[in-house]
């Protein structure tokens, strides 16, 4: 009995313990998050940044030895099982010659976007940087020898656009497995990883893995390569984890901790994995609802109301560069991605998948250059918005819940005069609509719904772009506005109903 008791004791005070030390980690990640109210404010007021996949996986275009290998492009090493030493001949023939930096920049300030997240390392291992921790780079396993990264942060400063890195955790090539195995030995009971890690042992290297432990990579390359970025590449906006797999708390808050030590201003998303990071992902090409359920990452209603949100999305159907994937998304589209998530109080980070040559697809940079031209115009309702007491009104309702979501059911919504999508900045709310009605005159029916007193502290509606003056009036169904003969752009239009004092901050 006596035994029993002292076991018992023991128990509670390791749990006491634990508890203790889990609570002195979250207590220490407040206090850094807390320090970054600035960046985040910078952050959710850029609104849209361009994503880039780049790297070996583009010479492929989603073919290997002939075959079309289906699946993403820049993961087609797992898809299609390539050998660690068949990929390094990939590498030796990867010669990016149309590749530079400053067209890209130009291409994304263009477009209206206000930073870049590039990629110095897939889940492939590459590193498309000049490495001195590892031969495993561009300038030592190719003929290149050249440093893009590098390039584009230079071209980045010139131009004025925020310079921000891509870092997976996956390594296929030297160990790094997101801690799966050490997981699986740690739970040997475990026939199969619990609930929603189901598939984490498959984007392991199981067909031709590495000696080299995780741990051992974790310590070895990882880490210090993220030093040689963070040191290589002062004032980043953010940092972009991805795959955590089965890091361990302790494990990613290092990694949380290690980034703040060298920059202590960038954001890191909750991929840095263990509900850690500055602001979450709803998932790839996932608009969240208007009450922001998070589809992908599992944080808790408290979590998400605090942190500010990003959503990545394709221009087609892929990442890394395929040279058969021609579902590009039309401007319309892209413009819909843009200002739903502006609503929403989000961002947007719109990809561009470089071919193997080192150029952006001509699809791409048309519809980057039609976005820019409505950005240049209507721009003033993204930049720096937030989101007002609704986000949309209309009949057409969109769910975007994932890549293979859009890619089973394509983008078939039909918008049309009566759809608006708001957002507020300052004194103003703006209604973006993606239609141009056939009559003049339009009926934004929201404002039906707030109060007299707030509607009488409307002083002016106007069109964005055009310096004609709006004739509008309230009426019991809402505002009734009546539009100039001239479009602004080809693409819907935005007004803005300025507001005196503080009608417009609820």
């Amino acid at each position: 009995m006596k035994r029993i008791w002292t076991l018992a004791v023991l128990v509670i005070f390791f749990s006491a313990v634990f508890a203790q030390q889990g609570d002195l980690i979250s207590k220490e990640w407040d206090r850094m998050h807390a320090s970054k109210k600035e960046s985040i404010k910078k952050f959710n007021d850029a609104k849209f940044g361009m994503f880039i996949h780049f790297g070996v996986y583009s010479s492929l275009g989603g073919y290997w030895k002939g075959k079309n290998v289906k699946g993403i492009g820049e993961c087609i090493m797992r898809y299609g099982e390539i050998s660690r030493s068949d990929y390094r001949q990939v590498a030796s023939q990867f010669n990016p010659v149309k590749f530079d930096a400053e067209a890209w920049v130009l291409a994304a300030k263009n477009a209206g976007m206000r930073y870049i997240v590039a990629m110095p390392k897939h889940a492939d291992g590459f590193a498309m940087y000049d490495s001195k921790v590892t031969g495993w780079d561009i300038m030592d396993a190719t003929s290149f020898h050249r440093d893009p990264m590098t390039e584009l942060y230079n071209a980045c400063r010139k131009y004025g656009i925020r310079f921000s890195i891509y870092f997976n955790y996956l390594d296929w090539m030297d160990g790094g497995d997101g801690g799966v195995a050490d997981y699986k030995k740690a739970h040997p009971a475990d026939k199969e990883l619990p609930g929603n890690d189901q598939n984490y042992g498959y984007w392991s290297n199981t067909w031709d893995p590495s000696p080299i432990s995780f741990t051992e990579y974790f310590e070895k390359k990882y880490k210090p390569q993220l030093r040689e970025l963070l040191t290589k590449y002062p004032g980043m906006q953010e940092l972009w984890h991805d795959m955590p797999m089965k890091l361990t708390r302790q494990q990613s808050f290092d990694i949380y901790k290690l980034v703040y030590s060298l920059q202590p201003g960038i954001l890191e998303n909750t991929r840095v994995g263990n509900d850690f990071g500055d602001f979450f992902i709803p998932g790839d090409n996932i608009i969240p609802d208007d009450k922001l359920k998070v589809y992908e990452e599992g944080l808790t209603v408290a979590q998400v109301k605090r942190l500010p949100w990003e959503t990545p999305g394709t221009m087609n159907n892929t990442w890394g560069f395929r040279s058969d994937d021609h579902s590009w998304k039309s401007v319309e589209e892209l413009l819909y991605w843009l200002t739903d998530i502006a609503s929403k109080g989000g961002n947007y980070l719109l990809n561009v998948g470089p071919t193997g040559e080192g150029a952006f697809p001509e699809e791409s940079l048309k519809r980057l250059k039609e976005v820019g031209e409505w950005m240049k115009i209507n721009g003033e309702s993204i930049y720096g918005s937030s989101k007002w007491t609704f986000n949309h009104e209309g009949p057409t309702r969109v769910s975007m819940k994932g890549t293979e979501d859009r890619e089973s059911k394509d983008f078939n919504a039909d918008f049309s005069s009566a759809d608006f999508w708001f957002t507020k900045k300052g004194s103003s709310v703006y209604a973006a609509s993606l239609r141009w009605p056939e009559q003049k005159t339009v009926v934004i029916r929201s404002f039906a719904k707030l109060a007299k007193a707030e509607l009488k502290k409307i002083v002016s509606v106007q069109l964005l772009g055009s310096d004609e003056k709006i004739d509008w009036v309230i009426k019991e169904n809402g505002l009734k506005v009546v539009l100039p003969e001239k479009h602004p752009n080809g693409h819907g239009y935005v007004l803005r109903i300025t507001f005196s004092g503080t009608g417009s901050q609820k």
